[in-house]
């Protein structure tokens, strides 16, 4: 056995530093669907700003889109889903029960949060499910897109007016 040295604070510091950096006006949190009962998983997640509209999108493979929730409410993004049971075990007990050697597929239900810009018309939110990636696509509103002014050359607009 290799003991390794582990530095408690310089770990917190980086978690804080990625989850918060500045500028970044997605803020995500992921809690645990219902309680300690099941193992708390994350989905990925890309969040891409394009000049008129955010888009997120959630890797969620093996999901039906009947057992996928989104909601927006006061600002905050949610999307909680729940995987099937295994297609191919025949009762609980088997799954529960079985001699995995290996086992990476995920199951039970997730909860993923994102507070949401200001900038964001949540009422205009589209989901849409294709292929195991949910897409949602969120436009800015527009009194809160960036303009883009033209620089006029010659006198300032105060001196024009005399």
């Amino acid at each position: 056995m290799v003991l390794q040295r582990r530095y408690p604070l310089l770990e917190l510091r980086r978690t804080f530093n990625r989850l918060y950096r500045p500028g970044f006006a997605f803020h995500t949190a992921i809690t645990p669907a219902n309680g300690a009962g099941e193992r708390e998983w994350s989905i990925p997640l890309d969040i891409v700003q394009e000049e008129d509209r955010y888009v997120v999108r959630a890797s969620l493979p093996g999901i039906a889109p009947e057992n996928i929730e989104v909601s927006v409410d006061h600002g905050v993004l949610t999307i909680k889903g729940r995987t099937d049971v295994d297609a191919g075990s025949d009762s609980e007990d088997q799954r529960k029960d079985g001699n995995y050697v290996v086992r990476e597929r995920r199951t039970g239900s997730f909860i993923r949060s994102l507070r949401l810009p200001d900038t964001v018309d949540a009422d205009q939110a589209e989901p849409n499910y294709d292929n195991g990636v949910l897409t949602i696509t969120l436009p800015k509103l527009e009194s809160k897109k960036a303009k883009h002014l033209t620089v006029t050359v010659g006198k300032a607009p105060e001196e024009r007016k005399k």
